[in-house]
């Protein structure tokens, strides 16, 4: 018999690739989440984590339990979720910062929708500025994005610093103007940034303008330009660039809008999973602005 706490000890050390991690999420001792993995393992009489100092990682065998383990637990959920009349049910529209769609956001949806079956998640992603208008337009019940410091839309999550960014540094300062790598407007960072170069005089020009992240980030790594991004979101592969080589940038916070009509149930036990995996800060790798 697969006993339920011990699988979700696991899907979780599998999730986080972290024993510390996996004990903070589950509000239990580490020495706790170990005992479950190594109850797991004899029970099944198969190894499932190599671990040393540095990493933990899913043994061919352990790599085998996952998919089967979700499973048992969001069947667990959802039959918990059938006789809980309070849980939250329905639509429920979520927005998203394009800078985010990366890092922990594959893992706060999967989180979500085990938790809640019940909830029908609809998901938008794009420019904070474009989520703001959707927000107003009642076309979203909640909105995870980025906003300038000083302004009040929203409750703020985190602050991060905006930092320069290219594949090879010393080539795009040697260009006579800064060949940049930009969202198109409304973009913030793109304000931002814009704001910085004029402060300094420094002359530019736009050589990619991107929707999509990782559009600009290819742009970034064939070393067309410069990207802003927030420092712990930095894409890899791309070195920073630090002042004076180029002017400061302003830092920016992530925030939560929730709109007046979002059922609050929903909305509160989706803030609840994204300040699990998002108030901590990005570096462990994830009203607006």
């Amino acid at each position: 018999m697969l006993d339920l706490v011990q699988l979700r000890s696991f899907v979780m050390v599998a999730q986080t690739k972290s024993f510390t991690l996996a004990a903070e999420r589950l509000k239990l001792g580490q020495s706790t989440v170990s005992q479950h993995l190594q109850r797991l393992e004899r029970g099944l009489g198969r190894r499932l984590v190599d671990r040393d100092t540095h990493l933990v990682r899913l043994t061919v065998d352990g790599e085998a339990l996952l998919p089967h383990a979700r499973q048992l637990l969001a069947l667990e959920r959802q039959a918990a979720a059938q006789f809980d009349t309070d849980a939250p049910r329905g639509p429920f529209r979520f927005g998203i910062s394009e800078d985010l769609v990366s890092g922990q956001l594959p893992g706060l949806l999967e989180d979500f929708i085990a938790d809640y079956p019940s909830v029908d998640l609809q998901l938008s992603v794009a420019l904070s500025k474009t989520l703001a208008g959707m927000q107003d337009r009642g076309e979203l019940d909640l909105v995870m994005a980025k906003r300038r410091i000083g302004e009040q839309r929203g409750d703020a999550i985190l602050r991060e610093p905006l930092v320069w960014l290219a594949s090879d540094p010393d080539a795009v300062l040697a260009k006579p103007a800064l060949p940049l790598i930009v969202f198109p407007p409304p973009s913030l960072t793109r304000l931002l940034l814009m704001e910085a170069l004029e402060r300094s005089g420094t002359p530019w020009r736009i050589v990619c303008s991107c929707q999509s992240l990782s559009g600009l980030t290819a742009a970034a790594r064939a070393g067309m330009g410069v990207l802003v991004q927030p420092r712990s979101l930095a894409p890899a592969g791309l070195r920073e660039i630090v002042p004076p080589a180029l002017p400061a940038l302003e830092d920016v916070e992530f925030v939560l809008v929730t709109s007046r009509s979002a059922d609050h149930a929903t909305v509160t036990a989706f803030s609840r999973k994204v300040r699990d995996r998002f108030g901590k800060g990005f570096a462990l790798r994830h009203e607006t602005s």
